[in-house]
């Protein structure tokens, strides 16, 4: 990883922190209530990096509990600035959140990625999961 980056892991306290985040980690503006719940949800974990106190990377991820298996950590995004692509920060983001797997005793760890994104694909790869093309993903938006 390149330059002088810290990466934190965010609780409840961080919420005027996330708030406060530059347009480009998240898809949309930030929504404080869904915020503060996710933060304060202890299964919900939320990491960002840092360059000079500037939030350039984010991810987010859920822990899964399932009445058959053991405990799955899913990333719900992976997320950067566009400036601070290829600098490492993503896979330290990742590799931070599977080791927080490890500590919760998680058994596994998955994610959906868009198979034309070859820079994120390169990235997962990078870590040494396991890559599957069975997933087939199916979307209900608009529920309201």
């Amino acid at each position: 990883m390149q330059g002088n980056v810290e990466i934190r892991k965010l609780g409840p306290h961080d919420l005027a922190m996330r708030q406060a985040v530059p347009p480009g980690l998240f898809d949309a503006p930030i929504v404080p209530v869904q915020a503060e719940a996710f933060l304060a949800a202890s299964m919900n974990l939320m990491f960002m990096a840092f360059v000079a106190e500037d939030a350039v990377r984010m991810t987010s991820a859920t822990v899964l509990r399932q009445s058959d298996k053991g405990q799955q950590l899913f990333f719900n995004k992976v997320a950067m600035r566009p400036e601070f692509r290829a600098r490492g920060i993503a896979e330290a983001l990742c590799r931070r959140a599977i080791m927080t797997a490890r500590s919760l005793c998680c058994q596994s760890v998955w994610l959906g990625a868009d198979a034309e994104d070859v820079k994120a694909l390169a990235c997962y790869r990078s870590l040494g999961g396991k890559e599957s093309a069975r997933i087939v993903r199916f979307e209900w938006a608009d529920l309201t």
